[in-house]
């Protein structure tokens, strides 16, 4: 749930940042547009386009995100059409892959990336990075249309406050993030965006893996405990406890700590990771992709993670989570809403509560989850809810952004038909 934050703080040191580079955008622009009344009097009024603008952009604040972004990116290879990837990482996949009509850069991490975004030259950026136009990330004077695609099919709500509200549309996964984001503009007066429902861009390609590969056949049950980060997550809550609670089952347990625990919790993993290095049936997982971890593994053991979804909605496995406690939603867009949040009030339809009491008999706990998992018709409903247009998401998503860029243009006649569902 609020493992959102992995993405830009705009709390973080970024007034003295954003007043520099607001000076510093408005002199490159004030020299942009003197040459441009320069150019047009040579001219003799003539406009000159920009040689240095480009139609399509992504733009991936972190590498782990490629699998969100790699559909798009083979939808446009696909179609022959150009498109030009921004990567605060210096290692993503992106940059290695071999496209001809996709070109990757490295913008730099941090600040200096953010300033290649503040005067950047396009038609439409597709992001999945709240917080456009709140602190240090601005909207370009020079691009026309900002876009939103969520990197999962989760509750909306617990981004950070106004984390969506300057964007010009959002492309939902499914009735859920609609039925929230019509809600919240309604509450605070705003101007309604253009709210598309796309699918889940993350999910169709799990789920196309998953139809060609089997499940490794594990020697002893394979637990994975899958959490979310932050003082209300599982292993801030309950850490050791749980663990060694789950190390006396004698199972394999996995624990693949949340992206962001690396850097927010770098102590508290350090310290349980040094705690059980002798533990021959603790083991930690860190990789970028989370696929074969989750194939592998029999049951999760979770809190609010987004990760639920994935597990639970594509493998159709069991789930066990814990409730988060004394949540402080003050700083997120949840606190607009009266309504429970989605996400928490899903939970039981998809999983089972684990209370810190059953921690003394988890072994029997985890075997009787197992063997009577909740209803499927609960599953099937908020698949129903979250996961719409599926194994159509990359299709429909450059669809828009074609139509979109045809639109802004003044170019309807040339606008792409939507591909009809399968």
């Amino acid at each position: 749930m609020f493992d959102m934050l992995a993405y830009i703080d705009p709390g973080t040191g970024s007034m003295l940042f954003s007043l520099f580079v607001g000076l510093a955008t408005t002199a490159v622009f004030a020299g942009r547009a003197l040459i441009i009344k320069l150019k047009m009097l040579i001219s003799a009024g003539k406009v000159i386009e920009a040689k240095d603008r480009t139609a399509f952009v992504i733009y991936s604040d972190h590498k782990r995100y490629w699998n969100v972004f790699k559909p798009v990116c083979d939808e446009f290879e696909k179609r022959g059409v150009d498109l030009l990837y921004l990567t605060q990482s210096p290692d993503d996949p992106a940059l290695n892959a071999k496209y001809d009509h996709i070109k990757a850069e490295f913008i730099g991490e941090g600040n200096k990336g953010l300033v290649r975004l503040n005067m950047l030259k396009a038609d439409i950026v597709l992001a999945t990075t709240p917080g456009l136009d709140v602190l240090q990330w601005k909207r370009s004077r020079d691009v026309k249309w900002y876009v939103h695609v969520p990197h999962h099919a989760g509750d909306l709500s617990d981004y950070r406050m106004f984390g969506l509200v300057n964007y010009d549309a959002i492309l939902a996964t499914g009735k859920n993030q609609e039925i929230f984001l019509r809600k919240i503009e309604k509450i605070r007066d705003e101007k309604p965006k253009e709210v598309v429902i796309a699918g889940c861009l993350y999910f169709d390609p799990i789920k196309e893996r998953i139809e060609h590969t089997e499940k490794q056949k594990n020697e002893k049950l394979n637990v994975l405990v899958a959490p979310s980060w932050g003082k209300s997550s599982l292993l801030s809550l309950y850490g050791k406890k749980l663990i060694d609670a789950l190390a006396a089952t004698g199972f394999d347990i996995v624990i693949r700590p949340h992206p962001q625990s690396l850097t927010a919790e770098k102590e508290l993993l350090d310290s349980l990771q040094n705690t059980y290095k002798d533990k021959s049936n603790v083991s930690w997982n860190f990789d970028n992709d989370n696929f074969d971890s989750l194939n592998n593994a029999d049951i999760m053991i979770s809190d609010f993670s987004g990760v639920i979804f994935d597990y639970t909605l594509l493998f159709n496995r069991p789930v066990l989570y814990t409730r988060p406690q004394n949540i402080d939603i003050a700083p997120y867009d949840a606190a607009w809403i009266d309504d429970e949040m989605w996400t928490l009030r899903v939970l039981p339809k998809i999983g089972l509560e684990l209370d810190e009491t059953q921690f003394a008999n988890i072994k029997d706990v985890i075997l009787n989850t197992i063997q009577n998992p909740v209803s499927k018709n609960g599953i099937d409903e908020v698949r129903s809810e979250c996961w719409e247009e599926i194994g159509r998401s990359a299709q429909n998503v450059v669809d828009y952004l074609i139509n979109k860029e045809n639109e802004l243009l003044g170019k309807k006649e040339e606008m792409t038909e939507p591909h009809e569902n399968a």
